[in-house]
């Protein structure tokens, strides 16, 4: 099957919290491929952790904006040009153009990777320069790749009827955890994941004014809008119950994921990006046994409707929001949920997810 070839898999974030990409390299280094995980040097970044796989981080002069994208591509095609793969893993639009130049110019295949749909996320659908952009880059190259597979059902069939080539989904789910809830002495409503626009959380802020003294917000990730969503919360009468954390390694999220009594997963309907999303933190919160609150999209009512595991709000609003969490203040239905947290949690995992990465590697 070839599993002695090297590949490298390219991003542009940091290592260390890219919790999907060390799914991906671990199972294909202990499948016997030779992995290098290529990302980008940033001046908060962490030590990076020993893996079954290399890592390598390089360093931009550039630290945003699109200086940055063209110093990283230069710097990460040089690389790829003057050191030996077999396979070369483009991640997102990102890092495709220097993936598949290098591919070219040394006939090896080109595998896409893509998270959700770049141009259809917030801060590019709203800037139609931006968007031109990114469209272009992804209509010239993403037909270059020798396989490609993506994050959720519906991502896949937009691509496949885009580029009339196959699409394969591997899902972005964690490993199975044991399941033994921290009980906390206070009610937490927990989000993880990137403070960016459209995310839900000024709204979220905004309802905790309407809910029960003994509930509290946890805000752990970091992002663009960091500083004003602190902003935010500190501007509230709530702010004593809402926390915010910034990064967390990945180990202590998963501890803190525990204690939480309900997971929040609230996204403005800004993009196709959003509305056809299956974000991780859904399947960290049913590794955890937390119910949830998700919006009503067509990838978590799929997954709500089989499995029962959330509570679903039509808009992003602060009524539809408050509503939902006092639906959930109800034990008996909260308990039920739990449970079948339980069942979801041992279909949803990456033992189970694996297999599929692996046959479309095992093909190029």
């Amino acid at each position: 099957m070839g599993r002695s070839k090297k590949i490298i898999c390219s991003v542009i974030n940091d290592l260390t919290y890219d919790q999907r990409m060390h799914r991906v390299c671990t199972s294909l280094s202990k499948a016997g491929y030779d992995v290098l995980l290529i990302g980008r040097l940033k001046d908060k970044s962490l030590a990076l952790t020993d893996e079954s796989y290399a890592q390598k981080r390089i360093l931009c002069f550039s630290t945003s904006g699109w200086m940055m994208y063209m110093e990283y591509n230069l710097r990460l095609f040089l690389y790829l040009l003057f050191h030996r793969f077999d396979i070369v893993n483009a991640v997102d639009l990102d890092t495709i153009m220097p993936a598949t130049l290098a591919s070219k110019l040394k006939s090896k295949p080109m595998v896409y990777d893509a998270h959700e749909l770049f141009t259809e996320v917030p801060e590019i659908v709203s800037r139609p320069y931006l968007y031109k952009i990114w469209s272009w880059i992804e209509n010239t190259f993403v037909p270059y790749a020798k396989a490609s597979y993506t994050v959720g059902p519906s991502i896949a069939e937009i691509f496949e009827e885009k580029y009339q080539q196959s699409f394969a989904v591997v899902r972005n789910v964690p490993f199975r955890q044991a399941m033994h809830h921290t009980k906390s002495e206070q009610k937490i409503i927990l989000y993880q994941g990137a403070i960016n626009a459209g995310r839900g959380l000024k709204e979220m802020i905004d309802a905790m004014v309407h809910l029960e003294e003994d509930i509290q917000l946890w805000i752990i990730g970091d992002g663009d809008l960091y500083e004003d969503i602190k902003d935010v919360s500190l501007g509230t009468i709530a702010k004593q119950r809402i926390k915010m954390f910034g990064y967390i390694a990945p180990a202590e999220l998963k501890e803190m994921t525990k204690q939480a009594w309900i997971g929040i997963n609230l996204l403005e309907n800004i993009g196709l990006s959003y509305y056809y999303s299956l974000a991780n933190r859904t399947f960290d919160f049913i590794q955890a046994g937390v119910p949830a609150i998700h919006m009503d999209f067509p990838e978590y009512r799929a997954i709500n409707e089989k499995y029962a595991i959330a509570e679903l709000v039509p808009d992003l609003s602060v009524e539809a929001i408050v509503k939902a969490v006092k639906t959930l203040s109800d034990e008996e239905k909260y308990n039920r949920l739990k449970q079948n947290c339980q069942r979801a949690a041992a279909d949803l995992c990456w033992e189970n997810e694996e297999g599929k990465l692996l046959d479309i590697y095992d093909r190029v």
